[in-house]
């Protein structure tokens, strides 16, 4: 391979205009992965024939890029024989002698007022060729209908690509959409010819189908979660992707088209928020739940505005001398119709409407607002420690966000410690360590929290600039009852002791846990035995102390 093929080939891969070449007898040699994308036609196909429709689409091409310096227009026909209005501009590629050597056209979508030739742009998805939302509801609506005449069930399967992000981020866009036209390519395989296959928008497809029982429609979406989950080529990369499938029935689950989207919905959301890569029937508890996690969410909305967060302080206690040196700040809600809110009741819908990195940036601000409080009022500084989501941590504006708080709140960075769990380092372990790197740069504390619960990291341990590691209660909760688990606390310390790390143990609730501690060296305790967690004016009490009693036995 000459340099110059080298380089033509990288320059064909890598932009995302959709080119075809041909010979100087108008023979088709060359399409790259953009003509793929726009069309669903393999290269392999195009050239290879075997594929009616791939072969007709080569026809076109050959008649097109005879128009040598010219434009073309005209309908091409794309994967599963839709039609769709292309513009092909031709240029002739000089060789060494007096005649062309190649033709090359760019094949771009016909802009016509929004409607192909043939059967048209409207209601099908311009990158996948299968029809789109402009017909979705209609597909339903005659489905309800043929079986309102005949008899029978109608199947909505709601589908979703898992983490498809991470494939456009890792990737890029382009490798992104040629994704989306295999999954296409493979759902078309997993139906009859009576049934219908959708894309919506983005990574959500959807199947609308008719059906004599239940069981039809659980053997289509095992076919479907089988089928996806088989790797892909992208890139001369394997990229293995998995769906969520939610299934509402009709008429058991609604009585109308619009109703038995909204359920098939519902059981979408519930399949991935169960874990992924499977399917969900819609049922009644489903929407009762789906209906109070809307109005969960629309209530956190309101009091983030209403300013109806507070930030309650768990101390951290010496194990030595019961001197207060620490604390961990934990946001609550205080609604003023129902009261207290569980953390573990809003918290998890935060961080899936993005709504945790308002929360988090509120809770940083206000930790650092209230510790620079004390310190003005001469109160003995501590050292407060925050925990940060994983989508916070993603965040390109984080280390952004930090520095900004420390500036307008005045705090000395060494006054505040971030608290970041295993598991959210693990995705993409370079970039958590520059992260955290730039956090450890502006003298800003880091703490691996739940230490011993997540992916346990000894390899990369040694890597992380942390300052402290948490041991998790899970091992202190019988850490005075049972051998392993003592056996695993007692690594743990030493292990933080080896790497010089602060080790701090959560959930120490009765003596025998402190005593145990003490015994083996872990010098800083936080649980239910010294203190719960408190609102900021009795804080400042114990702050103020500057000591947290043991309670008397």
């Amino acid at each position: 391979m000459t340099e110059t093929t080298a380089l033509l080939d990288t320059v064909l891969e890598s932009i995302r205009d959709a080119v075809v070449v041909c010979d100087d007898a108008r023979r088709l040699v060359r399409a790259n992965k953009a003509f793929e994308a726009l069309t669903g036609h393999s290269a392999a196909a195009l050239l290879g024939g075997g594929d009616p429709d791939a072969a007709a689409a080569g026809a076109t091409l050959t008649a097109a890029l005879s128009s040598t310096g010219g434009l073309w227009q005209g309908t091409l026909v794309c994967a599963g024989g839709i039609g769709k209005a292309v513009e092909i501009r031709v240029a002739a590629v000089n060789g060494d002698g007096d005649f062309p050597s190649h033709y090359l056209g760019l094949v771009c979508q016909a802009r016509d007022g929004g409607r192909d030739r043939g059967e048209g742009r409207f209601g099908h998805d311009d990158l996948t060729g299968l029809p789109n939302r402009d017909i979705f509801l209609d597909r339903v609506d005659r489905a309800l209908l043929h079986c309102n005449r005949i008899g029978g069930s109608v199947a909505l399967l709601m589908m979703g690509l898992d983490r498809f992000t991470m494939v456009n981020d890792a990737l890029g866009h382009a490798a992104g959409d040629r994704l989306l036209v295999e999954v296409a390519h493979r759902l078309r395989h997993c139906i009859r010819e009576t049934d219908t296959v959708v894309r919506l928008d983005g990574d959500k497809f959807a199947m609308v189908m008719t059906i004599a029982d239940m069981d039809d429609s659980v053997i289509v979406a095992e076919k479907v979660l089988h089928s996806v989950k088989q790797p892909f080529a992208i890139d001369d990369q394997e990229v293995v992707v998995t769906f969520s499938i939610g299934i509402a029935l009709f008429p058991q689950d609604a009585g109308d088209a619009p109703g038995l989207v909204k359920q098939a919905e519902n059981a979408l959301h519930h399949a991935k928020v169960s874990g992924r890569n499977q399917y969900q029937f819609f049922s009644k508890d489903m929407n009762r739940k789906a209906k109070l996690r809307l109005d969960l969410e629309a209530r956190m909305r309101r009091a983030l505005a209403n300013h109806e967060f507070t930030v309650f302080y768990q101390p951290k206690v010496s194990n030595e001398d019961e001197r207060l040196v620490g604390a961990e700040a934990l946001v609550r809600w205080i609604d003023p119709d129902k009261g207290m809110i569980s953390p573990g009741e809003f918290i998890p819908v935060a961080e899936e409407t993005g709504l945790i990195e308002q929360i988090g940036a509120w809770v940083l601000r206000r930790s650092c607002e209230q510790t620079r409080g004390w310190q003005d009022m001469g109160l003995s500084p501590v050292k407060v420690s925050v925990n940060v989501s994983a989508r916070q941590f993603r965040s390109r504006s984080f280390i952004e966000t930090v520095t900004d708080i420390l500036g307008d709140t005045g705090l000395d960075p060494r006054w505040l410690e971030l608290e970041i769990t295993e598991s959210m380092l693990m995705n993409d372990v370079e970039l958590a360590v520059r992260k955290m790197t730039a956090i450890r740069d502006l003298g800003v504390g880091l703490s691996i929290d739940d230490f011993g619960t997540g992916y346990s990291s000894l390899s990369y341990l040694g890597r992380f600039p942390i300052t402290t590691l948490k041991i998790d209660r899970a091992f202190i909760a019988d850490v005075d009852t049972n051998p392993k688990t003592a056996e695993i606390a007692r690594a743990i310390i030493g292990l933080s002791r080896g790497l010089n790390l602060e080790v701090v143990a959560e959930g120490c609730e009765v003596a025998e846990h402190v005593a145990f501690l003490r015994t083996h060296g872990c010098s800083t305790v936080q649980g239910f035995y010294y203190s719960r967690p408190l609102p900021a004016d009795q804080f400042q009490q114990m702050l103020a102390a500057g000591r947290v009693r043991r309670p008397k036995q």
